[in-house]
């Protein structure tokens, strides 16, 4: 899977990273990462539905 973070809409909450920590981070301006941009783990689409802005994208 890719995953994408849309910077803009971040607003750093920390829910991806608090559910995938391999794939994402808050980094220090406060927004979410992505660290591991093609992954094949299951939390990576945890995180993006629990995403409260959307601003994270998971493609098959």
């Amino acid at each position: 899977m890719k995953v994408r973070v849309d910077e803009a809409t971040c607003i750093g909450c920390g829910v991806c990273e608090s559910l995938c920590p391999d794939v994402f981070k808050i980094s220090d301006e406060g927004k979410a990462k992505v660290i591991e941009p093609e992954t094949e783990q299951d939390c990576a689409k945890d995180a993006a539905d629990s995403c409260p802005t959307g601003a994270i994208t998971v493609e098959e």
